[in-house]
């Protein structure tokens, strides 16, 4: 462990976040998502719900600010219905560490799955709420 890191990042995610460069994105997925068939990096984070996981990587990552959607959710699909306290909840803690950070954007469920291939690493988390995924844009870290 260490001093100022959240014990829900794991060495592992902790040298991914690091690893990343300005506008690479990272997917934090719900425990449901097709990651292993879509990432190319996985990371596990079994039994760690997204919030906590928010919590514990914004303070060590800058969203980007040169784009207007650096928080992307997946839209429901068909029917589906979103459970607003879901992204309610992602929006507090992100607002506790980016007081300015734009509103989430949602995508469609195929559109999201495009943007898991490419992005830099799928955090595979415990998460079970439906359509809890989320895709955080990496910025600029301020000096």
């Amino acid at each position: 462990m260490l001093k100022g890191i959240s014990p829900a990042i794991g060495p592992e995610l902790l040298v991914t976040l690091h690893r990343m460069g300005h506008g690479d994105e990272i997917v934090l997925a719900d425990a449901h998502f097709p990651g292993e068939s879509l990432g190319k990096r996985v990371i596990r984070a079994d039994g760690v719900n997204i919030c906590t996981l928010l919590d514990g990587i914004l303070p060590l990552f800058a969203l980007d600010t040169y784009v207007s959607d650096p928080l992307i959710m997946m839209a429901p699909s068909g029917n589906d219905t979103l459970d607003p306290a879901v992204e309610a909840a992602y929006r507090q803690v992100i607002l506790k560490h980016e007081p300015g950070a734009p509103p989430i954007v949602r995508i469609s469920r195929f559109a999201f799955y495009e943007r898991a291939k490419e992005a830099f690493a799928v955090v595979m988390t415990g998460e079970t709420a439906k359509y809890g995924n989320i895709i955080l844009k990496k910025g600029v870290t301020p000096l």
